[in-house]
């Protein structure tokens, strides 16, 4: 039976070259000369700690992270800007988490989009990922169509398509 899996992965390496990128193009910028701005990646646990001098600073920061992402192949949705950031003394700090892996709330909410689409098709939910199976390859092919108009804030890959 022909099946694929959803999945929401953020390649590692792909975004230490990002960061990297962005506190190269950071330092040769003429606006940030002489300004006080630290960019720190924790690999385990996917997260950015941002330091600026000031707000306006800080958010054009964010813009070129998720520009350069993106550029990496890393979607937008992935970074949970939510957190707002603070201010510390002189120094503005925000802490950005990077979404890796599907939530169990995501994953229940692909299932429930999968079924209101009402295809031919199961969907289980196992540890990060929505197996989906069907019978014919190409109401997989119609899933995976249907989930390019989806909003669910989270990027989604497909992975593993068997026939």
């Amino acid at each position: 039976m022909p099946s694929f899996d959803f999945v929401s992965k953020v390649d590692a390496q792909a975004l230490d070259n990002a960061v990297n990128v962005v506190t190269k193009e950071i330092g040769n910028r003429f606006d940030f000369k002489g300004s006080h701005v630290v960019i720190d990646l924790d690999k385990k646990e996917f997260k950015l700690k941002l330091e600026t001098d000031d707000d306006m600073k800080m958010r054009q920061l964010l813009d070129v992270l998720i520009s350069r992402a993106n550029k990496q192949g890393i979607a937008p949705e992935a970074f949970d800007l939510s957190k707002e950031g603070a201010q510390s003394g002189k120094v503005w700090k925000k802490e950005v988490q990077v979404r890796n892996g599907l939530k169990q709330e995501d994953a229940k909410k692909i299932v429930k989009m999968i079924k209101d689409a009402g295809l031919k098709v199961q969907a289980s939910i196992n540890d990060d990922l929505v197996r989906v199976t069907g019978k014919k390859i190409d109401d997989l092919q119609t899933v995976i169509q249907a989930s390019k108009t989806w909003e669910l804030g989270v990027p989604l890959q497909y992975e593993n398509m068997r026939s």
